[in-house]
Order: C-alpha cells, then structure tokens, then sequence
C-alpha cells in the first residue's frame, strides 16, 4: 500500500527513507547537529538529494564531523579534499565546514551546549505547524533568523537563515511535515 508523504520528496529510495526516518525528528546531539549543519551548508545552490547521496563520502572526508579533529585541518588537508569526487569540491564550502569546526570548539571549550544554544530558538521544544502541502513552508523564520545571526557571530558560515531553516526543520525543531503526510503528528 503506498503511503502519502510530503510532496516534496519523490520517489528516489533514498529521499524516501530520509523522510521517514530522519527528518523532522527531534536531534539533541550536539555532534549529530553540527554535523547536520555542516552538511545543510553545503547545499546551498544544490537539491538536498545530491548532500544526502553524498553524506557517507564527506563523513569519511571529515573525520566522521569530529569538530576537534576538522579544527585542526591545515592548507595540504584542504588541498587534498578539493580533490575528493565524494564531495562537493568547492574551496569555500570545504573551508566553511573547518571554519564551523572551530566556531564550536572556541563555543564548547567555555563550557557551553551546543544542542541548547541551538534549541534555545526554539524554546527547546519542536514547533508542530500545521502545513497543507511543502510549498506552504517559508523559507525563513523570525527563529532562523536569529539563529543564522548568532552562529555568524560565532564564526559559522553558511549558515544563512534559509540554510538555518532548512536544518531546524531537518532536526526537529520544526516539525513540518504536511498534514496529510504519515509522519505527521497531530
């Protein structure tokens, strides 16, 4: 029996299985989040699909998005990445995942929670909306707004505040799937 599922997923397997079992689920991991931000950032001009196929190239590539290890990378690792066809070869994408790296070290070495600073925009809590179809969803929010805001000033990049939406809406922190969706929650 065919499920319904938000339009904007299609029929490719792996959009599907990344609809229904990652997104929109809450993430509270705070290496798993920085990792899904990383990731989101490198979207920007590409479709989601083209990242997600990619995803176990650039964990291999980034040291499974261990911030402490990609702080480190120097300009011969940067060299050597640029040249990796698993990932989206682009000198400013790879230099922006190093340089969140170590906007999250300088965040998490102060003592500070990643997963609650960026849950904070949220009230720690997912917002539920009540979409009737994908093309209802804005491309930002007042929440992603500020949370691109503080992470730029932390020293993120790529990390507008339509990439911030995209990826509160990925993590959970809002759950948009549409309600005639079966992963929605009423």
């Amino acid at each position: 029996m065919e499920v319904t599922r938000c339009g904007w997923v299609g029929k490719d397997p792996i959009y599907q299985e990344y609809h229904d079992k990652v997104w929109g689920r809450p993430v509270y991991d705070s290496h798993e989040l920085f990792a899904k931000l990383c990731l989101d950032g490198q979207q920007a001009g590409l479709s989601w699909l083209t990242i997600l196929k990619k995803q176990q190239n650039y964990e291999a590539a980034f040291a499974h998005f261990d911030p402490a290890i990609i702080a480190t990378f120097d300009d011969d690792k940067i060299e050597e990445l640029l040249l990796n066809p698993g990932i989206v070869r682009n000198r400013l994408k790879v230099n922006s995942i190093i340089k969140n790296a170590k906007g999250y070290m300088a965040y998490v070495e102060h003592g500070n929670d990643f997963s609650e600073f960026l849950w904070s925009f949220v009230g720690g809590e997912p917002i539920v909306n009540h979409f009737t179809s994908s093309k209802d969803f804005p491309t930002q929010t007042s929440e992603s707004e500020a949370m691109s805001k503080a992470l730029r000033k932390m020293g993120f990049n790529f990390v507008g505040p339509t990439i911030c939406y995209a990826f509160m809406q990925a993590v959970g922190m809002f759950d948009d799937h549409t309600i005639d969706c079966f992963c929605y929650k009423k």
